[in-house]
């Protein structure tokens, strides 16, 4: 078995595969965590919230649960937790309704059982004081969710799957193109000319993905999003007890982010229509992404305003048109699984992502019916436009 790909869908994968008996060989074009992926980065948001969606609300609180397995997992070999659960605030700058991300994901956490408190302009600004600008009047806070420190994720995941004999990691080998005999994928060749011969293909190469998969090119499309790392004039306004990780009207303005991490930063990103852009192509940060983050910090986060930038990247994206993930086999060719599409939401997904993988590997009837099916998402079948995708529709903050 080969995987190609060492983020979180890839190494999730090898995880999951391994524990089933396949021996597996993960092909990574750079060192894992490759500075490059999606996957590499100071944090990811870890939430169960997603309007009216059961389907990927499930899907949450089993990953929530396999955080807390592999935080347990990490302290017993005498490493640091990499799940932090600050909890998470979803504020809005208007009344939270119905039929909006906020108040349909409040109804849906009511609805399965979980305690969501609702919150006014009072609470927010007694409760958060970075947040004490009074522009953010309802909302809630869920204290089951965070965040997770991505990057260190990827390498305890590369660390543990390096130390089985049933494992082989391969890192800076970039795969070329997959290896067909009679219509069927047998191996990878590698940029140096080799092969490598497998039973079957996991491609997890996400923004790459249409590289090896030309038929999922207008599926599977790499845009890039900013992000940014801020370090505060004031840290104790942006502590995680009262600065837990966050969303800001993010169906209207894209904007979340999470509370000072241990090197003092706090981290702003865009979830939003991104930049079309080729997977290998040189990534700049466009200026007037830092002109639209002072306005959202001015009526959001004053404190913030005069915080050096310390870092800032376009995270790349590999994006569907519903925002669903694309976990099947291929059609037409029963060596090949793709395992992407992560949409710029998949990281939280880690410890229930090995799981997808192996059952479509395996050929176990899909946990979520059609939801990540090949079919639904090539040919844009019954897609249907998810809150996340309806982010997308950004306005200007005043």
């Amino acid at each position: 078995m080969i995987v190609v790909g060492g983020g979180i869908f890839g190494l999730a994968a090898a995880t999951t595969l391994a524990n089933r008996g396949w021996r597996v060989t993960v092909i990574d074009a750079g060192e894992i965590p490759n500075p490059l992926a999606a996957s590499t980065d100071i944090s990811k948001v870890v939430r169960m919230e997603y309007g009216t969606d059961h389907e990927y609300m499930a899907l949450g609180e089993e990953a929530i649960d396999g955080w807390h397995v592999w935080n347990q997992e990490w302290t017993d070999a005498g490493r640091a937790p990499l799940y932090h659960e600050t909890g998470v605030t979803m504020l809005c700058l208007r009344t939270m309704d119905e039929g909006g991300f906020e108040g349909d994901s409040f109804q849906t956490l009511r609805a399965r059982g979980h305690a969501p408190e609702r919150l006014g302009a009072e609470d927010i600004s007694r409760r958060f004081p970075a947040w004490s600008t009074g522009r953010y009047v309802d909302g809630f806070f869920h204290a089951r969710g965070g965040y997770v420190e991505s990057g260190r994720v990827v390498t305890e995941l590369a660390r543990s799957l390096g130390s089985r004999p049933d494992v082989a990691l391969v890192n800076g080998a970039r795969v070329q193109t997959l290896v067909r005999e009679g219509g069927r994928t047998v191996g990878v060749a590698l940029e140096d000319g080799s092969v490598v011969r497998a039973d079957m293909v996991v491609v997890a190469a996400g923004a790459w993905t249409a590289k090896l998969l030309p038929e999922l090119v207008d599926v599977v499309r790499a845009t890039g999003h900013p992000v940014f790392h801020l370090r505060p004039r004031d840290p104790s306004l942006f502590v995680p007890d009262c600065f837990p990780t966050f969303t800001a009207d993010v169906a209207r303005t894209g904007y979340y982010g999470f509370p000072l991490n241990r090197d003092g930063v706090v981290k702003i990103g865009v979830h939003a229509i991104g930049v079309p852009i080729d997977a290998d192509a040189q990534r700049i940060v466009p200026g007037e992404e830092e002109d639209r983050l002072a306005d959202f910090l001015s009526i959001t986060f004053p404190a913030l305003l005069d915080a050096p930038i310390v870092y800032r990247r376009l995270c790349l994206y590999a994006d569907t048109p519903g925002e669903d993930f694309v976990i099947d086999r291929h059609p037409e060719d029963d060596g090949v699984v793709v395992a992407s599409g992560g949409s710029g939401h998949g990281f939280k997904f880690g410890p229930a992502l090995g799981r997808l993988i192996a059952d479509a590997v395996e050929g176990n009837a899909a946990s979520f019916g059609q939801k990540f099916a090949w079919r639904r998402t090539l040919h844009g079948e019954d897609v249907e436009t998810t809150e996340a995708a309806r982010c997308h529709d950004r306005i200007e903050l005043k």
